[in-house]
């Protein structure tokens, strides 16, 4: 009766299906999804496996690789909340308001994305440095960034800044100014217009951005090796360990550190998925 019932079910989902062809899409999703994720992945983790238990344990637990794994995910969760608050921001102005240089500031927006990341690290460390543009007026006043975990955190925001906006811009586009001025006829305050009408429609958005910049940011490599000094438990990041191990021919080693930054980097993105989808719930009922 019960596989009868499910014969039944899955035919009237079938006939519900607008769309045809889900058997052969769906085919082709899990191969390329195999191909082109899933199968590496799984050699990684063979490969991290093959060191043994006892070698990935005190892999695991070297202070080395934990102050390295700390700074990647401390700062790359760092940078994408600033980057959230900042490309907000940017992407307010750049859809509510017409000013000269407009089309060039939103072209520039999209620079981060075109340059190869070790030029971006060689620009950075150019003007952050002891003795660079910016870095040289702060250092009287006994400030570091380049060469510290601070160089870190700018080269991190850089890169991630554009995920924000790109993915908050096309919702601040569709949103229409009417809802506002009417909130304001009603008396609302402008702080009240932007937590009751502005922001709800917006965080499912943002917190898509925040995700992605996020994820580019904890496996970032050449933007941050030029400005960050590499320092083992300072300002080491992951990414280099893996590169180190690499170079040291330890393939094991450097799949070791390669798991380990893929099952945080999967915990802490299916946390903040789970998040957005309790937010869009949540506005859903609203």
């Amino acid at each position: 009766m019960s596989a009868a019932s499910g014969r039944i079910g899955a035919s009237s989902w079938r006939e519900r299906s607008v769309l045809p062809g889900f058997g052969l899409s769906f085919g082709i999703l899990v191969t390329a999804l195999s191909l082109i994720v899933l199968i590496p992945l799984a050699a990684l983790v063979l490969k991290a496996a093959s060191a043994g238990p006892e070698a990935i344990w005190a892999l695991a637990s070297s202070p080395r690789v934990q102050a390295a794994l700390r700074l990647s995910f401390g700062a790359a969760l760092l940078a994408a909340s600033i980057n959230l608050v900042f490309g907000l921001l940017i992407a307010w102005v750049l859809v509510r308001y017409d000013f000269p240089g407009r089309r060039f500031v939103d072209a520039a927006v999209d620079l981060p994305f075109a340059l190869p990341t070790a030029v971006a690290g060689i620009a950075l460390a150019a003007i952050y440095a002891p003795n660079g543009w910016i870095g040289s007026l702060l250092a009287p006043f006994g400030i570091r960034i380049g060469y510290t975990a601070a160089g870190v955190l700018v080269a991190l925001i850089f890169i991630g800044l554009p995920f924000v906006v790109r993915t908050v811009q096309p919702v601040l586009a569709e949103m229409e100014a009417e809802l506002e001025e009417a909130a304001a006829l009603l008396g609302a305050s402008r702080w009240r217009i932007i937590w009751s009408v502005i922001l709800p429609p917006v965080l499912p958005a943002a917190m898509t951005g925040f995700v992605l910049a996020f994820a580019r940011a904890v496996g970032e490599y050449g933007s941050v090796i030029f400005i960050a000094g590499n320092v083992p438990m300072v300002s080491e990041i992951a990414p280099l360990l893996i590169v180190i191990r690499l170079e040291q021919f330890d393939y094991a080693g450097a799949a070791v550190v390669g798991v380990l930054m893929l099952l945080l980097s999967f915990l802490l993105i299916l946390f903040f998925n789970l998040l957005q989808a309790g937010l869009r719930r949540r506005l859903g009922h609203v």
